[in-house]
């Protein structure tokens, strides 16, 4: 472990024994590879609590971890692995922090809010952070990527070029007043649905009531993958088995892929129902087919309690890696399509440029697009 990083362990077990009194300062600790190209500057713990909870402790972390970048590149995102225990459901979770900056030799801050379990009496330390991938500008990475957090903070990356981009075009042809309506678009409400998702078969309305219900599929421009057929066995506001079919266009193999899919209820209404992943047939070579989908029936219910109907599907392509660790996401054309534009959710640098909006102002934000 190199010494910076060894220093900030100890300076962490310090101020885990003044929360979890009673306890060894080993307790808590943050545990950084010795060739991290970031190190633990300081922790902060704040309201951090534990309780019991039957056999197990409820873990609840509000804590601030600052990072320095000790790399020549700049950071673009983190991913942060925090176990309680790794067997226990409900005993692991993550932290990713996209939209970075960060120059070589500055500090920045990662914020957990975070509840775990893990039984009482557990051997090792009561929480423990490890370092899961670090990206940097140049698109390269370093970690462990045990959780695939490489192509997410790619992806994430990638949409938040193409964002600046389409802002800072919008800026340059419609002048602050477009930029200004775009802002307030972003913040207004999205329309959504709560899921509950159970795996199997086990769903009241499985059986008789239950029709296939076929996917209509969006046209996205240069997109490695065509969506060929699809379909969810459908009953009320259940969807169960969701299955698409894809064939790779591209001159190239692909390894992952993503579908995005939508639903439309009874008064014509669409939601984003969320994305299917690639299931089978991976790496996929070119000309052959694969499957994405989810074993499991996915419940939808609107946040106001109303009665939900499902009475369609429509699926496209939201991303796919292939072989070489290259990624493809939709253009921004692709994304104006008025009925994609009034139910996806913004990317995670639209959300910041928006909240700089709404907290500092236009100029602010256009000095920010200005900046990279």
């Amino acid at each position: 472990m190199s010494m910076p990083n060894k220093l900030a362990v100890l300076l962490l077990a310090g101020a885990a024994g003044a929360w979890a009194q009673g306890r060894s300062p080993s307790s808590l600790k943050v545990n950084l590879p010795g060739d991290a190209p970031v190190a633990l500057v300081a922790a902060d713990w704040g309201e951090s609590r534990e309780s019991a909870r039957g056999s197990a402790l409820l873990l609840e972390l509000h804590t601030s971890l600052s990072l320095r970048n000790l790399s020549p590149r700049r950071i673009r995102g983190v991913t942060l692995l925090v176990l309680a225990q790794a067997v226990t459901p409900g005993g692991k979770a993550s932290v990713s922090v996209p939209g970075l900056d960060v120059k070589p030799g500055e500090t920045f801050p990662v914020r957990l809010d975070l509840r775990l379990l893990r039984p009482q009496g557990g051997a090792g330390p009561l929480v423990e952070v490890q370092l899961d991938g670090v990206l940097f500008d140049d698109l390269s990475f370093y970690g462990a990527n045990r959780l695939n957090s490489r192509r997410q903070m790619t992806v994430w990356e990638l949409e938040a070029r193409r964002d600046r981009r389409y802002y800072r075009s919008i800026l340059e042809a419609e002048g602050p007043e477009g930029l200004r309506r775009e802002m307030l678009e972003l913040l207004a409400e999205r329309p959504r649905l709560d899921v509950q998702v159970s795996h199997g078969r086990a769903t009241a309305v499985a059986g008789a009531s239950e029709q296939p219900l076929q996917f209509a599929f969006l046209n996205v421009p240069q997109a490695p993958l065509q969506l060929l057929r699809g379909q969810a066995w459908v009953a009320g506001a259940e969807a169960r088995l969701p299955q698409v079919e894809a064939v790779n266009r591209s001159g190239r193999p692909v390894r992952y892929f993503e579908v995005a899919w939508l639903l439309r209820d009874q008064q014509g209404r669409e939601f984003l129902a969320g994305s299917l992943p690639a299931a089978s047939g991976l790496p996929l070579p070119p000309g052959e087919r694969a499957q994405a989908g989810q074993e499991a029936a996915l419940r939808f219910s609107s946040p106001a309690g109303r009665p939900l109907s499902i009475q369609g599907l429509t699926g496209f392509l939201s991303q796919a890696e292939f072989a070489d660790g290259s990624l493809w996401i939709p253009e921004r054309t692709a994304l104006a399509d008025p009925r994609l534009r009034r139910v996806l959710p913004p990317s995670p640098e639209q959300q910041r440029l928006a909240e700089l909006y709404r907290r500092q102002g236009l100029q602010a934000l256009i000095e920010d697009l200005k900046q990279r």
